[in-house]
């Protein structure tokens, strides 16, 4: 009786240790869950494919593990739709359980859907969309950006401008808050005068009222920030208006490669700015641009392309700093605040508001060899530069 009851412990204890060795197995075998909310329909679906492809072609490239698990990738189309992006997200959270979500590409639905993903406590790694209201005192632990703040890439157009001395700069940009931040950027370093400054709705095709106004205002040159399908409609058409010749423009993500394939010929010599192009001349980049060429049916990959990349990489990184436990919340925020990988544009880390601080470049559109057509870099702007309103962040 007296040794059954000493050996009852002992078996207890040993189930204990078994039961624990078991579910650490189950823990260690729990995938990675990542949702990607990205724009894959209408005419700016260019922008969000880029941005998913090079996501996934990471995910690829790291055997579809991080730090040893299985990577889940779940991908949905917010269809450039506020209302319907919060309802796609909150199925990423509620019902797919994700431990990241990453997008979106328009900022309009980045506000929809920030408080809801940030306020779960889930992190929001945004491969694109950087509005400043989220930069400054608005910023979270639970927000990342791979891109830039918004206002970073058009003031490189405006610091272009005021040193090439151009006088009178038209200004043409989309009514959301993305073209509001890029017309306050460029005008950041740009000390001229500003001959019209015009909002179009968010999806306008048609320009042929505004290049009437454009050709009339005789600009020194155009200063313009319109994504996708409005970057194909005013490129062509300026072009066809005979424009292109006679009034120079310098844009932000309307001559892209993710424009350029319907652009063509129209958008050759045009500037753009950028934190990278696929010219670019180190390693990684050059790797990258070989295997999104040969993955994806020869298509030349862009900064959405680059900027999705990068965000697997970043979230590989801290889960591999956390040993793959993401139930620690402040572990894993100071894992992604480390930055730990290899970003193809080179330098990168973030500012004191999780948007990075990094080099920007002037491009300007050319035809390859090959037929095919790419941004490539003409100089550099600025050089390891951070955003303005890191200094108003709390999240520190």
């Amino acid at each position: 009786m007296r040794q059954s009851l000493k050996l009852a412990p002992l078996k207890l204890a040993g189930l204990a240790v078994l039961l624990g060795v078991a579910a650490g197995e189950a823990a260690a075998q729990e995938k990675v869950k990542i949702g990607v909310i990205v724009t894959l329909s209408g005419p700016a679906a260019g922008l969000g494919q880029q941005s998913r492809d090079g996501f996934q072609l990471a995910i690829k490239d790291l055997g579809g593990k991080m730090a040893g698990k299985d990577v889940e990738v779940v991908v949905v189309d917010d269809e450039l739709k506020p209302d319907g992006a919060v309802t796609k997200v909150k199925g990423l959270l509620e019902r797919d359980k994700v431990d990241f979500v990453v997008g979106p590409i328009f900022s309009n639905i980045l506000q929809a859907i920030h408080r809801p993903v940030t306020e779960n406590k889930t992190f929001l790694i945004s491969p694109n969309a950087g509005p400043s209201s989220y930069a400054g005192k608005e910023c979270s632990p639970f927000f990342y950006v791979t891109s830039y703040q918004n206002d970073q890439v058009h003031e490189i157009l405006g610091k272009v401008a005021q040193d090439r001395g151009y006088k009178r700069m038209y200004v043409l940009v989309p009514n959301y808050q993305a073209g509001k931040d890029s017309a306050a950027g460029f005008k950041l370093d740009y000390k001229g005068e500003i001959a019209e400054e015009s909002y179009m709705p968010l999806g306008t095709l048609d320009f042929q009222v505004e290049l009437t106004k454009i050709a009339s205002a005789k600009p020194d040159a155009l200063f313009t920030f319109m994504p996708g399908g409005m970057g194909v409609g005013l490129v062509k058409q300026y072009s066809q208006a005979g424009l292109a010749d006679k009034i120079p423009v310098l844009s932000a993500f309307t001559v892209d490669e993710s424009t350029l394939p319907a652009q063509q010929d129209a958008a050759v010599g045009m500037f753009g700015g950028a934190n990278w192009a696929p010219n670019l001349d180190n390693p990684q980049s050059k790797k990258f641009v070989t295997a999104y060429e040969a993955a994806y049916n020869g298509v030349v990959p862009g900064t959405y392309a680059m900027q999705g990349y990068d965000a697997a990489l970043l979230i590989d990184s801290a889960v591999k700093a956390v040993k793959g436990d993401l139930t620690n919340k402040d572990a894993v925020s100071a894992a992604l605040k480390k930055a730990d990988f290899a970003s193809l544009r080179g330098d990168f880390k973030f500012n004191t508001n999780g948007y990075p601080i990094q080099n920007f470049y002037l491009t300007k559109v050319a035809k390859r060899p090959d037929g095919k057509f790419q941004t490539e870099i003409v100089e550099k702007v600025f050089s390891n530069y951070g955003d303005r309103y890191a200094k108003d962040c709390v999240a520190k």
